[in-house]
């Protein structure tokens, strides 16, 4: 989930959501070879053709010990010596709770968005493909209380010229179509502790797509590759702006420069708050802020066709409780709604259908006054000008004391 320059999770569970068929949660089925007779052969048939349910990630990893993503060393000879570092490994040791609370968070989100990937499709409401995604982080979380683990903000589905901070209201219409190019931002979040990770996705046979993704997924990876510890912004930001400048993708005979979205950065993640402190430009901007050893980041690109910059714009449907907020007077008709903020989603985002789900209603009069008390920040879609592509990568990474973890990579991206 981006961090706009100009300027953004989850829900309280009332329903059971729907059960949701996966045949890959514990690994392939085997085929077992049939040397018995045909009845059997039908049975064993029969058996391996029924789809699985979607199932607590727990009842994979019963010990608790969730798989690792990617290890990378870091880039500055400063810090080679932390490899090897008996004490730095001891350190890391000692945080060891909280690496297996991203993990596990990581481990959802691989799941889920294979889900996706394999089950969007043109035609699809938006709706849809919201709930879709939605529905398999609750059932994977075990339908915890939202605070506890589950949905890390509101799922973003942007489409085309829209960059970010689109997730539909309930009654929206839209559907996919198949010459869109669709980001897909997806947050999952374990104690608070939030993997934010996003792909983008199209369903253009003719390739018209494939440069602008393949400028920004290896954008994305560039500055994967060059964070770290003690490492500027602003160098992350400047080979970041190299890479995705370098390309350009065709349309109609006319070729489009690729650019990055200047006011859209990565981000700093803290517990329970996706936009936390620091951010990540996607462009040399002179910040010479460090790295830390013990941050967590959302290393997160997007390229654009058209100008290279955000504008708020549509109807909203993001918003998150700000911090800091006991010396504000709130208004009198909307403290039962404040109530219902804080105890469901606290300061992880969230979006209406998430405020309905507990059972609210008649709800925006209130909410719009918490937004003009600035206890409520609202977040508008964010759009390029009309008629321009953009596209988006991210993942999610751990700046261990010895060595970073990628910890939501998988074998998609």
């Amino acid at each position: 989930m981006p961090e706009e320059s100009i300027k953004i999770e989850d829900l309280k569970l009332e329903e059971k959501p729907q059960e949701i068929d996966d045949e890959e949660i514990n690994g392939e089925e085997a085929n077992e070879e049939s040397t018995t007779s045909s009845t059997d052969k039908k049975k064993k048939k029969k058996k391996n053709n029924k789809k699985k349910k979607l199932v607590s990630i727990d009842q994979s990893y019963p010990d608790g010990i969730f798989p690792e993503g990617e290890w990378m060393e870091y880039p500055l000879e400063i810090n080679s010596y932390r490899t090897t570092s008996e004490e730095k490994r001891y350190l890391d040791r000692q945080m060891n709770n909280k690496w297996e609370d991203f993990r596990k968070g990581a481990e959802i989100h691989r799941r889920v968005r294979k889900k996706a990937q394999s089950s969007i499709k043109p035609g699809m409401k938006m709706t849809e493909i919201a709930d879709l995604i939605e529905n398999s982080i609750r059932t994977y979380s075990n339908n915890d209380h939202p605070y506890k683990q589950g949905i890390g903000f509101p799922t973003g589905l942007s489409l085309n010229h829209v960059a970010a901070h689109y997730t539909p209201n309930t009654g929206d219409k839209l559907v996919l179509g198949k010459d869109d190019i669709m980001k897909v931002d997806i947050g999952v979040h374990v104690n608070g502790r939030i993997c934010d990770a996003a792909f983008t996705m199209t369903f253009n046979e003719d390739g018209k797509y494939d440069k602008i993704m393949e400028a920004v997924k290896e954008a994305t990876y560039t500055g994967i590759k060059e964070a770290g510890i003690d490492v500027r912004l602003n160098d992350i930001g400047a080979a970041v702006q190299e890479v995705m400048e370098s390309y350009e993708m065709e349309e109609n005979g006319k070729i489009l420069p690729i650019k990055c979205i200047k006011n859209l950065n990565g981000h700093n993640i803290g517990d329970y708050i996706i936009h936390s402190g620091k951010t990540v430009p996607i462009i040399a901007n002179g910040d010479m802020t460090k790295m830390e050893e013990g941050e967590t980041f959302a290393i997160e690109t997007f390229g654009s066709t058209g100008n290279g910059y955000v504008l708020p714009e549509g109807e909203v449907s993001h918003y998150a409780m700000n911090s800091n907020i006991d010396d504000i007077k709130v208004p009198e008709r909307a403290k039962s709604l404040l109530n219902t903020i804080k105890s469901t989603f606290g300061t992880l985002p969230w979006c209406r259908r998430y405020l309905e789900k507990t059972g609210e209603e008649k709800y925006l009069f209130a909410l719009n006054q918490l937004v003009r008390a600035g206890i409520v920040e609202d977040y508008p879609p964010i759009v390029d000008k009309k008629g321009s592509y953009t596209a988006q990568y991210e993942h999610t990474i751990l700046l261990h004391p010895h060595k970073k973890e990628v910890v939501t990579k998988g074998d998609d991206y």
